[in-house]
């Protein structure tokens, strides 16, 4: 059999449930078990990966795991990959601060859960709401993770959260608020957030809107609040830093590292290591992560990596020659810098998925302005809040976002209540028109799903303002 350089497991254990309200009426009521292992080989330029559920033999799987790269680097060769080397130094690194559980899930039983629920409901379900649907999760694991390098660690995560909407109807028109809360914490999250104020806000705002106006469309001055500024950030900015879309062709960041692409007083970071939604003590090649700055004052500063991504861009000490072997000398920056090629340590997978580069906690950094002097910056322009979706082409750089709702500016001052709005571009030319970065970072969880795999992020930004983008209305 051909030689096998390499092989992984992720061993992943745990269970989860799912409470759902619909109207005040129990819904769902689901509990799941998850018990088992996804192992990796690497055998020249192919990786073999098999899964097993329940009490797998580990062995037997490594085992046909590695006869299965060897099988397929007979067949179809393929350049070898090279994995970026972990220093002593990170292996031997012990696991940081772990979030800290106050109040453990599985404490409470299934019943109080769901009075919880329908205690929500009622604060949602103001004169006007039409439909109400109040939702709680929770999923408690534990992951181990070994090697053929003799890599060997687990942690155990308890990640919880709940969701409001509320639905507000007037003849024909239909409108929507919605509140949710998601974290690395235990039942403690209702401590944490007070769900009753945020059902009444999912009221208000439904409510709200059925009377709001629909904007003109057109390019004007524009104000995203911190939610739908994370959004941007992740959407636009982020996966287009993840390295494997950017050796697919897909990302419109190629061949930028170390250019100047926004404003100075732009910084985007992705931190695993922030006890947010997106957290995690090691990514799913056992690699210890760290902060890694995306756009460092205005310049495309790093990608984020798995450890073949970086092996091909020349990994975090490499240099031009590295690269260049790899075809990807431009990469590694300006004058063969390879300090912008960024950190390994964001390979990341849906239970023991094959793991893919991926984002965890990921936002823009506080800039100097306050809020009020964003808005008396603008004479003549719109206020956008929220997200309710949207779709973004990383390979072209072009986006569309819809808010939830906005506000019309004049002269520096909050007026009409508009509604149906959303915001579209091109990336790289919304960077270069921010034009202030507020100073009130805030960060919102969710989850992002790539590869057809889903895992828990959070992103964020403050208040920015842009000095013209293109906004959808009437």
């Amino acid at each position: 059999m051909d030689r096998v350089q390499y092989y992984d497991v992720n061993q992943v254990e745990g269970h989860s449930m799912t409470i759902i309200l619909d109207n005040g009426e129990l819904e769902t009521v689901s509990r799941n078990n998850t018990k088992g292992a996804g192992i990796r080989a690497l055998c020249g330029g192919s990786w073999g990966y098999t899964s097993a559920d329940g009490d797998a033999d580990l062995q037997a799987g490594i085992q046909n795991a590695s006869e299965l790269a060897a099988s397929m680097n007979r067949r179809t060769p393929k350049e070898r990959i090279e994995l970026k080397t972990v220093s002593e130094r990170s292996r031997r690194k012990k696991i940081g601060s772990m979030p800290v559980i106050k109040i453990n899930p599985d404490d409470i039983s299934a019943e109080e859960k769901a009075q919880m629920l329908r205690d929500i409901e009622k604060c949602a379900r103001e004169e006007g709401i039409k439909s109400t649907r109040v939702s709680y999760s929770e999923a408690i694991l534990l992951t181990r993770y070994f090697n053929s390098e003799g890599d060997e660690k687990e942690y155990r995560t308890v990640r919880s959260g709940f969701s409001i909407s509320a639905v507000a109807a007037e003849g024909s028109c239909y409108q929507a608020g919605r509140e949710s809360r998601f974290n690395i914490a235990g039942y403690e999250i209702f401590e944490r957030n007070d769900p009753f104020s945020l059902a009444r806000e999912a009221a208000k705002t439904a409510l709200e809107l059925l009377n709001a106006k629909t904007p003109k469309g057109g390019a004007l001055p524009v104000v995203l609040d911190p939610e739908l500024a994370g959004v941007f950030t992740h959407e636009a900015v982020g996966h287009a830093s993840e390295a494997d879309l950017v050796l697919q062709g897909d990302s419109v960041m190629a061949g930028k590292l170390g250019e100047q692409i926004a404003i100075p007083e732009l910084t985007v970071i992705d931190d695993p290591t922030l006890h947010e939604y997106g957290f995690y003590p090691f990514d799913a090649e056992g690699v210890s992560p760290e902060k890694t700055v995306l756009i460092k004052d205005g310049v495309l500063n790093a990608f984020m990596h798995s450890r073949e991504t970086a092996g091909i861009f020349g990994g975090e000490s490499g240099s031009a020659g590295d690269a260049g072997r790899a075809g990807n000398a431009e990469y590694v920056g300006r004058a063969g810098n390879a300090g912008y090629v960024g950190n390994v340590g964001h390979a990341r997978a849906q239970g023991y998925a094959m793991p893919v580069v991926r984002m965890s906690n990921t936002y823009i950094g506080k800039g100097g302005a306050s809020f009020e002097e964003i808005l008396e910056d603008i004479k003549d322009g719109i206020y956008l809040i929220g997200s309710r979706g949207g779709q973004v082409n990383t390979g072209e750089g072009v986006f569309q976002f819809n808010a939830e709702k906005g506000y019309l500016i004049k002269n520096g001052e909050i007026t009409d209540l508009v509604r149906d709005v959303s915001l579209s571009g091109q990336t790289l030319d919304i960077l270069k028109q921010i034009k202030m970065v507020g100073n009130d970072v805030k960060l919102h969880a969710g989850h992002c799903g790539k590869a057809g795999q889903t895992v828990p992020v959070t992103d964020g930004a403050p208040h920015i303002s842009i000095s013209k983008a293109t906004v959808g209305g009437a």
